[in-house]
């Protein structure tokens, strides 16, 4: 794509996001943000426990008594009473608590979990048992196992232990052991390796067909990924080694295949699906012996869905979707009755909601406009009805909306600005919505679907009531035009501003593909720290420039093979633009971010040197080339194909140009984003003879978060790093 620079002299604000806000004004209070509050939970939310919808209109919740019994309560989504108490841990001595559950289809039998033992971001081992509603009695499954699930017949739970898959049989009260040639590091069946649970967001690969006669599942080939490992300091005498295996950028990913499981017969067969790299989904149609498989090509352009016939063995295309950039994986497949299906896809250049039939002929594109659909939250089949999350009332807010399987009859069900999502009852027939806005508090009330509001179930009033008492500046929402593009943009200013004064400038920013940071949504703890460092004297600023979401797919996408060019030139460009105000100080101009952010606030201190004088990189991606083949080649395409994508827009490259004040940030446990990454930034930083300040955290991993005190304690370090070279 051609690049653009547009010069701009006169700075323009153009404050078109009129979110039907009110007006925002200065009633703070005196009282002084400090770190120990925000990470003490001072200032956290009231929020819901996470529901689950069951049969009916009725919910379920996981809840905690004051002696520790667990419980799962089940309530009316009608009323939001408790109907009654399933299961409560006081009552099974044999379980000391448990800390998840999940129903079979009928819910007459639950599987409580216990006893977790993390192994990624997303998977970990636990002890579980089945639970027998009528009889109240719980069955061991086993111990040390991942994802058990009944079958929908509820004779069966299939799950994975040691990198096999099992079934355990309870009416002839046997275990049949599915695969044998799991091996750590080598051979998984049934669940996914590092990058596909990271990546594809999922871990269970496993599925049950609808007659309980076949489980479908994926096998992990990854015996010539190369392998990583990470010291572990811990706690003993000598560290141990974390291993595991890390496919890289161009380096070779675990083959991954598909194989059926017979009941029956107790057989396994594998399923050819023609070329492809990945199997990021596998689902089950409306058809008993019919399994989807999606399948993608390595550059992640080219996505298939084929229709497996579980007695045959057979496959055939159902549908191919081509982009030329990169295809973003969803849960949003669904079947309907007929086995027609919904679908989301960003062909039109927005992602919109598509209904096929099962020979793959598209029916009709459901929803249309130049907004994007976020979430699809289901199809109510009586009413011929879809619910869906989209931003139509602008890019920084969400909405909850109804529309008919035709297209007609688009309704907004929720509040038209702010944050809105919704939790359907499995019938659709009522939902709770969460509601909150840069200046409200998270509020839960009850919703029919017919967007009736009928119940505030929680509105964290009292904490807007606390924080009254702060010295709290609201978010000024704005666009920014740079470099041809209206840009969304956010701008905290100190209680006490005065236009006639100077003040330095520190941005923040995210800016990954598809990413938002300039929301009109509640607080999150950067916030609250924003707030602190703009009550010492600062204005703080973001910017979602080229290549964030939400904006369509041309805008989105604009990054592509370059990523960390377009990103760093928006942010120098609004950085430079907005030196222009009179009352910023363009002398004293810093930026920060984590992980992406790390990667983009490096660069642009280096890049913009005329520009920036302070950066914090927390766990910054450094050179793509040590990144996931997942995703960086989904944007970048290989290091062999695109080298001069990677190497042009990594700041190793660039040590060089350093002319400011830099900290950097890693703990030395990130199995995601390896502090391989900052050793060679520090490494390049040394070679080109470049002061710099580092605070590498021992085991931490990408959030840097776990143990007493870690958060503060990092804050306290970034809060003094900012203060000493912004404001001194």
């Amino acid at each position: 794509m051609k690049k653009s620079i547009i010069l701009v002299t006169i700075f323009t604000l153009i404050t078109s996001l009129n979110y039907s806000q009110q007006e925002s004004k200065n009633t703070s209070g005196t009282k002084e943000i400090t770190l120990e509050e925000i990470w003490d939970g001072t200032f956290s939310a009231k929020r819901m426990n996470s529901l689950n919808s069951m049969n009916g209109d009725f919910y379920s919740l996981l809840n905690r008594d004051k002696d520790r019994n667990t419980s799962v309560d089940k309530y009316s989504y009608a009323t939001l009473e408790k109907v009654e108490t399933i299961v409560n841990s006081k009552d099974l001595p044999e379980i000391n608590g448990f800390q998840s559950y999940s129903f079979n289809n009928d819910e007459t039998k639950i599987i409580l979990g216990t006893n977790f033992k993390k192994i990624y971001r997303h998977s970990y081992t636990g002890t579980y048992y089945a639970y027998d509603v009528a009889s109240k009695k719980a069955t061991l499954i086993g111990e040390d196992i991942q994802e058990p699930i009944f079958s929908p017949d509820n004779q069966k739970v299939a799950y994975a232990k040691n990198n096999d898959l099992f079934i355990k049989d309870f009416s002839e009260n046997k275990i049949i052991q599915v695969t044998k040639d799991g091996k750590k590091n080598s051979i998984i069946n049934g669940i996914t390796d590092w990058v596909y649970e990271e990546e594809f967001a999922f871990v269970r690969a496993f599925e049950w067909s609808n007659n309980s006669k076949y489980l479908a599942y994926l096998r992990f080939d990854e015996s010539k990924v190369p392998t990583f490992s990470m010291d572990i300091v811990g706690k003993d005498l000598y560290p141990n080694q974390q291993v595991f295996k890390y496919p890289k950028a161009g380096e070779t990913n675990a083959v991954v295949t598909l194989h059926m499981y017979t009941i029956a017969s107790e057989n396994s067969k594998k399923i050819a699906l023609g070329d492809y790299e990945y199997i990021p989904r596998i689902k089950w149609s409306n058809d008993d012996e019919i399994l989807v498989a999606t399948t993608l090509n390595r550059h992640q352009n080219n996505l298939k869905l084929y229709k497996v016939d579980a007695v045959k063995s057979t496959t055939s295309v159902l549908l191919n979707e081509t982009d030329k950039a990169y295809i973003d994986i969803t849960d949003n497949l669904t079947f309907l009755v007929d086995n027609s299906f919904i679908w989301t896809s960003e062909k039109d250049g927005y992602n919109h909601i598509y209904h096929y039939d099962f020979d793959g002929k598209l029916i009709n594109q459901i929803t249309k406009g130049n907004w994007e659909v976020t979430r699809y939250y289901g199809f109510n089949e009586s009413k011929k009805t879809i619910y869906y999350q989209s931003v139509e009332n602008g890019s920084i807010n969400r909405g909850v909306y109804s529309i008919k399987l035709n297209g007609k009859n688009k309704k907004l069900l929720s509040n038209a600005d702010g944050q809105n999502s919704a939790a359907f009852s499995t019938n659709l027939n009522y939902f709770i919505n969460t509601y909150s806005s840069a200046e409200t508090p998270p509020i839960y009330s009850l919703y029919n679907a017919k967007g009736k509001m009928l119940k505030v179930i929680k509105d964290n009033a009292e904490l807007k009531e606390e924080l009254a008492a702060y010295k709290m500046s609201p978010k000024e929402f704005s666009t920014i035009n740079i470099n041809g593009n209206d840009l969304n943009m956010w701008m905290i200013k100190p209680v006490d501003f005065d236009e006639s004064k100077t003040y330095p400038m520190f941005m923040f920013q995210y800016s990954g593909p598809g990413s938002q940071q300039v929301g009109n949504h509640w607080n999150a703890a950067n916030d609250y720290w924003h707030n602190m460092l703009a009550q010492k004297g600062m204005i703080i600023v973001c910017v979602d420039g080229r290549g964030t979401g939400l904006k369509g797919a041309d805008f989105k996408k604009v990054t592509q093979k370059e990523l960390g060019k377009f990103e760093v030139e928006d942010q120098i460009a609004a950085a430079k633009k907005l030196a222009e105000l009179p009352y910023i100080d363009k002398k004293n101009i810093g930026i920060w971010g984590w992980s992406y952010g790390g990667f983009m606030s490096t660069n642009v201190l280096l890049k913009g040197n005329d520009i920036f004088t302070t950066a914090i990189a927390v766990a910054p991606v450094t050179s793509w080339r040590f990144y996931d083949t997942v995703y960086t080649e989904r944007y970048m395409q290989t290091p062999q194909e695109n080298a001069s994508g990677y190497d042009d827009n990594s700041p190793i490259n660039y040590a060089d140009k350093l002319e400011g004040n830099y900290l950097l940030v890693h703990g030395t446990g990130d199995d995601n984003v390896h502090v391989q990454n900052s050793m060679r930034m520090i490494n390049s930083l040394i070679e080109a003879n470049k002061q710099f300040d580092m605070f590498i955290v021992p085991d931490r991993t990408h959030g840097i978060y776990k143990g007493r005190n870690t958060r503060l304690n990092l804050y306290t370090k970034m809060t003094n790093f900012v203060v000493e070279h912004l404001l001194n």
